[in-house]
């Protein structure tokens, strides 16, 4: 098992539709920004958004950003968010399949809707501390 305890920065995210097929990049692209930290007592956070220098045309950034107490057991994160950005995340168990690629740590959340579709995001993390 490889440890996630530590500081990560977001380096990409991805996401496919439910055929598989690539959608545009979550968070900006290459301009994605995203911490994530998780500690030794069993606590994380996680704030990521879209860092491009122009607004998107909608007028909107994407941003999302929880924290709460996490369990690890070599497969899967699951965080028992006891705050956040968005309302119904409050109270849930956000699940996240890890794997490791090389130095990178790697989340993907469940197929879940995502404004006005539904996709699965895989985020790349890189490890800072």
């Amino acid at each position: 098992m490889t440890d996630p305890v530590g500081t990560w920065r977001l380096v990409r995210a991805t996401a496919v539709d439910g055929d598989g097929n690539t959608l545009e990049q979550p968070f900006g692209a290459e301009h994605a920004m995203g911490l994530l930290t998780l500690t030794a007592q069993g606590r994380m956070m996680a704030v990521l958004c879209d860092g491009s220098p122009e607004a998107p045309a909608t007028g909107r950034r994407e941003y999302n950003s929880y924290c709460g107490n996490y369990v690890y057991d070599g497969r899967q994160l699951v965080t028992r968010v006891d705050a956040c950005v968005k309302e119904h995340y409050f109270g849930s168990d956000q699940v996240r399949d890890v794997s490791f690629e090389g130095d990178l740590m790697v989340l993907r959340p469940p197929m879940r809707p995502y404004g006005t579709r539904t996709e699965q995001r895989t985020l790349y993390w890189e490890k800072l501390a």
